[in-house]
């Protein structure tokens, strides 16, 4: 798989293709948070790093697909590949979904465009209303670790090296070499096209 994306990279450079995935459905994991539709007929895995400035240029791209489209199902692989601080916000975010504050804290880390530390992972916490304590306990559960590992473990086995990563419906979204940000009009362009194959 990491074969063919980089020949199409060579070839196409930005350029719009499509991999079809042999099993689209077992991508989806019940650790995973979701954001939108939770039945949605159209699912994006978004694998993303809390550290990684081109999946926050994306941001504003998910946050208006989301406005938009009331079929839409965002399923979040925390790719914490960028160092320490990465995990740290990923476990964070990760263990934030037992006080139901997930959307908001990914949305405030995503936002965030200063160089993020441990310390500043806490504060937004804070400002969301997370019990610090309670979060950073519930960081070290098992289950915490396990959803890591298995990102890590999916990331390896499509060949995906980088970060921002989209797959529709079960198909690999282009990117090019450098993993730059996804445009509106290329994942717009993916999930009309993921509803007309239905």
């Amino acid at each position: 798989m990491n074969a063919i994306l980089r020949h199409a990279g060579r070839l196409a450079g930005a350029a719009l293709f499509a991999v079809l995935l042999a099993t689209p459905a077992a991508a989806q994991t019940p650790a995973s948070p979701v954001l939108g539709n939770p039945r949605g007929d159209v699912t994006i895995l978004e694998f993303s790093d809390y550290q990684c400035v081109d999946c926050k240029r994306s941001q504003p791209t998910i946050e208006r697909l989301l406005q938009e489209d009331t079929g839409l199902r965002i399923e979040l692989k925390e790719f914490a590949f960028l160092g320490p601080v990465s995990v740290t916000a990923a476990r964070a975010a990760l263990a934030s979904q037992k006080q139901g504050r997930y959307a908001a804290f990914h949305t405030t880390l995503m936002r965030f465009k200063g160089r993020l530390s441990d310390d500043l992972v806490f504060s937004m916490a804070r400002q969301v209303g997370l019990d610090v304590d309670r979060l950073k306990r519930d960081m070290q559960d098992p289950a915490v670790t396990a959803e890591l590992q298995s990102v890590a473990a999916l990331t390896k086995s499509l060949g995906i090296e980088g970060a921002p990563a989209y797959v529709v419906n079960g198909r690999m979204v282009p990117h090019s070499e450098n993993y730059d940000a996804v445009g509106y009009d290329v994942l717009k362009a993916q999930i009309d096209q993921a509803r007309a194959r239905k």
